[in-house]
């Protein structure tokens, strides 16, 4: 009735320390993390985040399709756009949309670098700060960090496919239009795209951060699961 039972080895005795230690090696504080594991793993997360921000919105209709990050027209045009419509300028709304999105999509890809040499600036307070701040918290950090320089690196990409498009002409008709209404007439195209742009970007970099944060060892990164694993 007893023949299955057995007792535990001494083998298997000697080895449960070797478990024990073994598992709680991997629960690794904050606290014990190096500044070399936290930059590594910040910097690593940044450009997984960064390369899935661009391959997503880079590319054709990136904007244009996705609803979270899709440009709308300013504000005093939509407003304005029942009058408009009603004058047969709906299709040219239509148009702006289209192109300005568009312009955004062209403008992403030169946000890798920048993002990536922010990381060199951080000290460990810095780092372990901005790791534990938050779902999104590493993403706005380095939006303070670059949004000026990729303000700055964006706005030429943008205006030339404005000018390419002729969006600048059609938005500026568009607004001379609102004008006659008597609403107030909004800034530059290349601007409002180029923030819009911005806007967009960071909105995916920070929900590949909220993924990386909820499943680190998914990444397939030992690093980013040994950092962002000590959050847990």
């Amino acid at each position: 009735m007893f023949s299955s039972f057995r007792m535990p080895s001494r083998l298997a005795y000697r080895a449960l320390p070797l478990l024990l230690a073994a598992s709680s090696a991997w629960a690794v504080s904050l606290a014990d993390l190096s500044s070399t594991d936290v930059n590594g793993a910040l910097k690593a997360a940044l450009e997984r985040g960064s390369n899935a921000a661009v391959s997503k919105l880079g590319t054709e209709n990136g904007f244009l399709n996705n609803e979270k990050v899709k440009i709308p027209l300013p504000k005093v045009l939509e407003q304005a756009r029942p009058i408009l419509k009603m004058t047969g300028h709906a299709q040219q709304l239509d148009d702006l949309v289209v192109s300005m999105n568009h312009a955004a999509e062209a403008a992403v890809p030169l946000a890798k670098p920048l993002l990536v040499d922010a990381v060199k600036n951080m000290t460990l307070t810095d780092a372990k700060n901005i790791l534990s701040g938050g779902d999104t918290s590493v993403t706005q950090f380095f939006r303070e960090k670059t949004s000026a320089q990729l303000g700055v690196k964006f706005l030429p990409i943008v205006k030339k496919v404005t000018d390419k498009s002729n969006l600048s002409a059609k938005y500026n008709g568009a607004m001379a239009k609102v004008s006659k209404m008597g609403l107030a007439q909004a800034g530059t195209v290349e601007d409002y795209v180029t923030e819009r742009a911005l806007d967009g970007l960071f909105t995916m970099i920070g929900e590949e951060e909220k993924a990386i944060r909820n499943d680190p060892i998914g990444t397939g990164s030992k690093l980013i699961g040994k950092v962002f694993g000590a959050l847990k």
